[in-house]
């Protein structure tokens, strides 16, 4: 939560389910994705498949697998959460 606090981004993190849910309701499909996008999935969490993340997301730069941590991962991981972050930012940078 306070990733969205500090940065303003709680809006824009919630268009992504306003935007489902209206494409649900209309039958309209939503633009792929084309901002630069990062996953991290940790071990005890959803496991997201490449092919659909893929076909929503065009510019995945980053795409990460870790062997512990879960869906709160700042609390079950935080150390790898945070060095992806960090990964995920420096290749941003160049």
């Amino acid at each position: 939560m306070s990733l969205y606090w500090f940065t303003n981004t709680a809006a824009s993190a919630a268009r992504f389910y306003y935007e489902n849910h209206r494409a649900a309701l209309t039958g309209e499909p939503a633009e792929p994705t084309t901002v630069p996008l990062g996953l991290a999935a940790f071990a005890f969490d959803f496991r997201a498949v490449r092919r659909f993340a893929e076909r929503d997301h065009h510019n995945i730069v980053a795409w990460n697998t870790y062997d512990r941590g879960g869906h709160w991962a700042t609390h079950d991981a935080s150390d790898l959460l945070a060095e992806d972050i960090r990964q995920f930012f420096a290749t941003m940078a160049r």
